[in-house]
């Protein structure tokens, strides 16, 4: 049951005020704070690989269990933050992840260091989980999707950032005090968090917390079938997404390429692709439709997929920055259709995309390590074709088509 307010209903920040700007800004920190840390060590598999004796796919575990972390958090984050308010939910999970990101470079071995891993992964699920649903509830509806682009472009940022700051400072010591450096840059952006984030004025408490309650908040949004096909972008196009970043660092550290650490840092700069796309999608949405636009980035993404098998570095690069450019399209438009869709259970709805976008991020991007360790880089790309061209197709056959979807209509 929602506490009513006796107040009229805020009506949302407006494009261009202040408040908008400063939970932007605020946002964009919380991205820098939660992808950095989250993504930082994928640029150094190959060297994590070397030094702790382990394979690609057991390397890549140190992705999978943080993200698997995280998609485990993102129901109990939404549920608490249902009671004690978005940004003071958001600002406790960011500050646990922090903790225990300043612990991972201390890990004695290889389990505790997934232990660590995986606790920093749930404590991050504290961001995403809200984020979305903090935004939809103070932005004006009218702005919300360009908000959310604007956020997902900050979250590409935040994820290149971690990746660019870890790869020169392994290659000058290694990659324990890289990982440091890097949570030591989250700590900054957390506190700029908080010092950003505007009070919340269009959140309502839930009060109750019972079984019962949370489990009727949680059935909507599981009983439409427009979401669940935005839950299935999440998971497929993510497992794809994060599988071709976690492997194609071996795959450039090998002969005839043989990069090191922070060359192979560099091809993180293709996330500025999907920085562009991801707010480029809220115009074309709003003249082409959403699920137009979202079938348009996954044909991108897998156009660019299919480049990346070329021979010639070059070309491969450029591949990946078309591969970034739609999958960062996709996200845009599923993640912020996933929160507009919904009128009650807001934060459920969007703890449920994220729980499939990195259960995606988990059980894809450490499985299609099997498929590139015994077949190489053309049977993976081949396998993520496969999942790019499902997610087309229930997108296709269960997401309206028509350029508007009021609040709550998903539920019909």
């Amino acid at each position: 049951m929602v506490t009513v307010r006796d107040e009229a209903p805020f009506p949302g920040y407006g494009r261009g005020t202040n408040g908008y700007r400063r939970i932007l800004a605020a946002l964009a920190c919380a991205g820098v704070a939660t992808f950095a840390q989250l993504y930082s060590l994928q640029g150094l598999l190959p060297l994590i690989s070397r030094d702790l004796g382990v394979s690609a796919s057991q390397a890549s575990l140190m992705i999978s269990v943080a993200t698997l972390g995280l998609a485990a958090a993102v129901l109990p984050w939404s549920f608490v933050a249902d009671r004690w308010g978005r940004v003071r939910t958001m600002g406790l999970a960011v500050a646990l992840a922090t903790t225990f990101g300043l612990l991972v470079p201390a890990a004695p071995n290889f389990e505790i260091l997934l232990l660590l891993r995986t606790l920093e992964g749930a404590a991050l699920g504290g961001i995403p989980a809200l984020a979305m649903a903090y935004l939809n509830e103070e932005i004006n509806p009218l702005h919300a999707g360009a908000a959310a682009g604007a956020y997902v472009a900050g979250t590409s940022l935040g994820g290149l950032s971690g990746r660019l700051l870890a790869g020169p400072v392994a290659d000058l010591s290694d990659w324990r005090l890289a990982t440091l450096t890097v949570s030591l840059t989250g700590a900054a952006a957390a506190a700029a968090f908080l010092w950003l984030a505007p009070r919340p004025q269009g959140f309502s408490p839930v009060s109750g917390g019972g079984f019962t309650d949370m489990l009727a908040r949680l059935l909507p949004p599981l009983r439409s079938k427009p979401l669940l096909a935005l839950y299935a972008q999440a998971f497929l196009l993510m497992g794809s997404f994060v599988s071709v970043y976690n492997y194609l660092g071996f795959r450039l550290e090998a002969p005839p390429y043989l990069l090191p650490a922070t060359a192979v840092a560099l091809i993180f700069l293709a996330y500025l692709a999907g920085t562009v796309s991801s707010r480029a999608v809220a115009d074309l949405a709003a003249r082409f439709g959403r699920r137009t636009v979202l079938l348009a980035s996954i044909t991108l993404m897998v156009s660019g997929l299919l480049v990346t098998m070329a021979a010639a570095l070059p070309v491969i690069l450029l591949g990946l920055v078309v591969f970034t450019a739609g999958f960062f399209g996709a996200h845009s438009i599923a993640s912020g259709w996933t929160g507009s869709m919904t009128a009650t259970g807001r934060a459920q709805a969007s703890s449920l995309y994220n729980l499939s976008y990195y259960a995606g991020s988990s059980v894809v991007g450490w499985s299609a390590g099997l498929i590139f360790q015994s077949l190489g880089w053309p049977a993976l790309v081949g396998a993520l074709t496969v999942l790019a061209a499902i997610a087309a197709a229930l997108a296709a056959a269960m997401l309206p088509s028509g350029r508007v979807q009021p609040p709550g209509s998903a539920f019909r």
